[in-house]
């Protein structure tokens, strides 16, 4: 019989907000009771860096994982990508409320197929991210990773090949493996400073590199196969998600932005990407572009340089891509290019 455990770990939220720590304490308090789990608690996902203990932590999991965080799951499903701790996207029957009660006779939209350049050097293990602003009480989570350890406990007995060793912590910092590190719940949770920078989601991702023209600041850079990546993310201007309004694919996204569509909500959720852009990237009588050159200016000018306005790594609409139907951003190129700007 396979001996497989489920690791789970709870990302704790920004500061004591005393109703977030009180979900969070249940949560644990259940978890650990569980059979089968190894349960460890960390700071803020998006702010720990490379050198924190919990970072290190993630990096020694193993094998299939549950994260629950304050976060979209997607937007935490590819922070965690980034860090390198990578797998295949688990995907979860947890609905807010509000989901659940949507019309049952809407026609169903078809999901619009993957199209980004994905992930290099997936690990053969799923990820399943669970956002805790879903829910109050700790019930609906609970429910829902048994059901997850199940499916993970089945897919592994449906291997042929054994199980890799488990490496995994639990909350009292002892090794279930005997070459795991061995980190403390002082260690893990020591706190972070706060940070602000994009998160890509290469399942959308094209690699057009248009944030890379577009942001001036030197955050973007490209890798060994020409793929583009946040190369030096402490560069990025807290606050500012211009560059997240002039990615064609809505693929780059700020966790802590105000607008769910810049920090992570499903892109499905939200109507996909043709629809009215101000709508969508929260502007009021600007377009999703203007904004973006608005608020690069800004920063520009914070630093001490002058404003470019959209003179400077305005997108091009992937020009060298066969012809494609238009959608609501290729039309507001064309208006712009009408007005000689």
């Amino acid at each position: 019989m396979s001996h497989h455990r489920v690791t789970i770990v709870l990302s704790q939220a920004q500061g004591k907000n005393p109703a977030k720590r009180a979900l969070e304490e249940s949560l644990v308090a259940a978890l650990i009771m569980e059979p089968g789990l190894d349960v460890s608690v960390i700071p803020y996902l998006y702010d720990i860096d490379e050198e924190h203990t919990g970072r290190l932590f993630l990096e020694s999991v193993q094998g299939d994982m549950v994260v629950l965080s304050w976060l979209f799951p997607r937007a935490a499903f590819w922070l965690l990508d980034r860090d390198g701790i990578k797998g295949h996207w688990g995907e979860t029957q947890l609905k807010p409320a509000a989901d659940e009660n949507e019309d049952e006779d809407e026609t169903t939209v078809e999901p619009e197929p993957a199209k980004g350049i994905g992930a290099l050097h997936v690990a053969d293990r799923h990820i399943y991210c669970l956002d805790l602003r879903d829910f109050n009480a700790p019930d609906p989570y609970l429910v829902e990773i048994r059901r997850i350890a199940d499916e993970c406990r089945t897919r592994q007995h449906a291997k042929a090949k054994p199980v890799l060793v488990d490496l995994n912590l639990n909350l009292n910092g002892q090794a279930n493996g005997a070459s795991s590190p061995a980190f403390t719940p002082e260690q893990l949770l020591q706190t972070p400073g706060r940070r602000w920078y994009p998160v890509i989601d290469y399942s959308r991702c094209t690699n057009c590199l248009e944030c890379l023209d577009f942001c001036l600041f030197g955050v973007y850079g490209v890798d060994q196969f020409d793929r583009i990546v946040t190369e030096n993310q402490d560069q990025c201007k807290k606050g500012c998600p211009a560059c997240s309004r002039v990615c064609p694919e809505h693929a780059i996204m700020f966790p802590e932005y105000k607008t769910p569509a810049i920090a992570g909500a499903p892109v499905g959720a939200i109507g996909g990407l043709k629809i009215d852009l101000s709508k969508l990237f929260g502007g009021d009588v600007k377009d999703a572009l203007a904004q973006a050159v608005d608020e690069r200016d800004r920063e520009l000018v914070a630093d001490g340089r002058q404003a470019v306005g959209m003179a400077v790594g305005i997108p091009k609409r992937q020009a060298d891509k066969p012809d494609q139907p238009k959608d609501d951003l290729d039309k507001l190129m064309d208006a712009l290019d009408d007005l000689n700007l």
